[in-house]
């Protein structure tokens, strides 16, 4: 039975021992919490049904289609001459290219086995320039005559390795080629794409796969499953809506909150605790948004200073640039509020667990001084993050001998420090409100009693501190009924003392 049903249902003479238990869940908050988050819950599907786009790949008018690329496995490199004409870089063989080693060449020739696509089986042959000659071309790209310190071109003084912006192609590298079909009689041609990272991401995620799920169990996988849905929920539904012309920040929100349900519970389970931390997740995102809003009105940010933002405005012109900008401050802040607040929320429940002597104010004071530690911490995690996406650009400044102030406020770097400003400000707030939710959930109000009940649970039970227990003001004495009139006064008849209700260790008479 619920605390709340004893202070109801239980006569006002008996003194339950759970109403004075160390740990309780009272009837009201729990409610009151889990109602709001099925308000919230039923906002989250009907905006996701208003938001949900028409296709789930978007195709705009205008942007030219991506070319396919094939791969690709280097079988040969030696340092030699540099010939970046078509004809002998990047042109299609039968048979694996003869290369020429030349160990005072400028170039370093690599031989590729075609291993997909419509030449698979067949042979390529690509040109990198070395640190001895100064090219910037991609293999395969274009003709480009180098320059050098002596007459060839060549300085034989300088290593022999790939230089600035080159692709080491060492035998046994796997790459992807960018593939150009032959057209008006012109035989088809190969360049460097990218490397292929297949393989080692599968290694590197199974590896963290199985050390989350051999430190954490089920808890960990929970955690990995929690992540497949964000993923899933990312791509299929935040991504399409806003290529639709939704508005990027009601799809940000509707679609970090959809992630926020997914993963906590997912991951630490259906229960007041996660709740909590829940609802304060829930909330410190929504003034983040709104905080957001505020810090890019205030600075006039852009976000038109990256390159892939002005390309997506050159092709989509529904896209706001300032939309995608206030969505990727409102889910960058998901990763950091969710660690807080679940940190949090555990940090109270635990709290209460543990001290049963402590009070809702002690045990609220208690789980703060471990988040404003939470917070110092977690605010040199945010802020060193953002500097080092733009550690880069701070360098590229520096090089141009900018001054700091200018630096500092340019677009590109002020949106970088506006994230990490706005995810502080929201870390922050979090860490009271979800604090404040979990106390109410953890240690809820206490049904009042009187004096005498205390004193005797007190003397029974001296290991508890019931300093927090709400006194009920004494009752006034019954008044008593006129005697009849011409009767002798009865003698007083001894009277029982009244038996204990409910009887026990766990009940005493007032």
């Amino acid at each position: 039975m619920s605390p709340d049903q004893h202070e109801h249902h239980e006569p006002e003479s008996t003194l339950h021992t759970h109403n004075l238990a160390p740990v309780s869940l009272g009837r009201v908050a729990s409610r009151t919490v889990v109602g709001l988050l099925v308000v919230v819950g039923i906002a989250v599907v009907i905006g996701a049904i208003v938001l949900w786009p028409a296709h789930l790949r978007v195709s705009l008018p205008g942007v030219p289609g991506a070319s396919p690329t094939y791969g690709g496995t280097v079988e040969q490199q030696v340092v030699g001459d540099c010939d970046f004409t078509v004809a002998a870089n990047g042109t299609v063989a039968s048979s694996e290219p003869d290369l020429k080693a030349n160990p005072q060449g400028g170039c370093l020739n690599s031989s590729v086995r075609i291993t997909d696509g419509p030449d698979k089986g067949a042979w390529t042959e690509f040109s990198v320039g070395t640190l001895r000659v100064s090219t910037s071309l991609t293999p395969g790209a274009a003709t480009a005559t180098p320059v050098g310190a002596g007459s060839s071109g060549v300085d034989t003084s300088r290593p022999a390795t790939p230089g600035i912006g080159q692709p080491n192609l060492t035998p046994g590298t796997h790459i992807r080629m960018g593939y150009t079909p032959g057209q008006n009689g012109a035989a088809p041609s190969y360049q460097f794409y990218d490397y292929a990272r297949t393989v080692a991401l599968w290694v590197w995620g199974l590896l963290f796969a199985a050390v989350v799920i051999a430190v954490a169990v089920w808890r960990g996988l929970r955690a990995l499953i929690g992540l497949a849905v964000a993923a899933v929920v990312v791509v299929g539904f935040a991504l399409p809506a806003i290529l639709e012309g939704h508005s990027a920040v009601w799809v940000a929100l509707v679609a970090s909150a959809a992630i926020l349900f997914a993963v906590l519970y997912l991951a630490h389970g259906l229960s007041l605790r996660t709740s909590a931390a829940l609802l304060g997740t829930l909330t410190a995102l929504a003034m983040s948004a709104l905080l957001s809003w505020l810090a890019v009105m205030t600075t006039h940010v852009t976000g038109l200073s990256s390159d892939d933002a002005t390309n997506l405005q050159a092709y989509s012109s529904t896209v706001s640039i300032s939309g995608i900008l206030l969505a990727g401050f409102v889910i960058g802040a998901l990763g950091v509020l969710n660690d807080v607040t679940i940190t949090q929320a555990s940090a109270v429940f635990e709290l209460a667990h543990l001290s049963p002597k402590s009070s809702r104010r002690r045990t609220f004071w208690s789980a703060m001084r471990v988040g404003r530690d939470h917070i110092a911490s977690t605010v040199y995690t945010l802020v060193f993050a953002y500097v080092g996406s733009a550690l880069p650009l701070l360098l590229l400044f520096s090089i141009a001998g900018r001054p700091l102030t200018e630096v500092l406020t340019s677009d590109t770097v002020a949106i970088e420090l506006l994230r990490a400003f706005v995810g502080g400000i929201g870390l922050a707030l979090s860490v009271p409100l979800t604090t404040a939710i979990a106390v109410l959930l953890a240690k809820p109000r206490r049904a009042a009693v009187s004096e005498a009940a205390i004193e005797r649970f007190a003397t029974a039970y001296p290991a508890l501190d019931i300093s927090d227990v709400p006194v009920r003001p004494p009752r006034p004495a019954p008044r008593r009924a006129p005697s009849a009139p011409h009767s002798a006064p009865s003698a007083p008849q001894q009277q029982a003392p009244p038996e204990p209700r409910g009887g026990g260790r766990h009940s005493l008479p007032e």
